[in-house]
């Protein structure tokens, strides 16, 4: 680990503490993978609102696997995209039960074999139940990693791999967990702020704008 990342660690570490929290709400390992899926292009507080009723109507994975197609889409509808998630949900669940009597499996390769499961719901679900080091690559994590230059790609299986390079393996689920708290707080994807802002030093984004405004003031 370079000098630079660490100290851009150790300020997340000092804003953020080294607490492990997960944004999603969940009893079970299950309700996680599925409160996961839903929130593809969709806000965690909107999939924790849905969820909320959704566990009381569905109680186990093989509920799941046997729910009602167009019931299931009603009831995921205000997350978005609720045809292919009620689709993969419904997928997924079938081969819990059929596969795995029901349980989530902590094998990357198993888990990325089920319907609508890739590697951002499988590394969530390896490090958030089974603690795993996994480098969960969301939105937030892929737009501030680049600014802090940490990686130039733009395919998140990249992106994984370029942070699993500069980061140590004991702070991989860490930084997802402190970079999207940093996203939804700070450095927004439009109007970031800047000014409030504790990694500018490190930041291409702020290091534009300030050339940008000298360039400015010059003409």
């Amino acid at each position: 680990m370079t000098k630079r990342t660490k100290e851009i660690l150790d300020k997340l570490d000092e804003v953020y503490t080294r607490e492990y929290k997960c944004y999603l709400n969940h009893e079970t390992p299950w309700q996680l993978l599925i409160a996961t899926m839903l929130s593809a292009q969709c806000t965690d507080a909107r999939v924790n609102v849905v969820t909320k009723e959704l566990f009381l109507k569905y109680k186990s994975p093989d509920d799941f696997a046997k729910a009602d197609l167009k019931e299931l889409e009603q009831a995921i509808h205000s997350t978005g995209f609720y045809h292919n998630k009620a689709k993969n949900i419904i997928a997924c669940c079938r081969e819990l039960v059929e596969k795995y009597d029901g349980q989530v499996p902590n094998d990357l390769e198993a888990l990325t074999s089920l319907p609508g499961v890739g590697r951002k719901t499988a590394n969530v679900i390896r490090g958030n139940i089974f603690h795993e080091p996994s480098v969960v690559v969301d939105t937030h994590v892929k737009r501030i990693s680049k600014k802090l230059g940490f990686t130039k790609e733009e395919d998140p299986e990249k992106i994984e791999y370029d942070l699993m390079k500069v980061l140590p393996k004991e702070h991989w689920i860490l930084y997802n967990i402190q970079i999207i708290t940093f996203g939804r707080e700070i450095c927004f994807a439009r109007s970031p702020k800047c000014e409030e802002c504790f990694l500018t030093e490190y930041c291409s984004y702020f290091k534009g704008r300030k050339a940008d405004e000298r360039a400015e003031k010059d003409t």
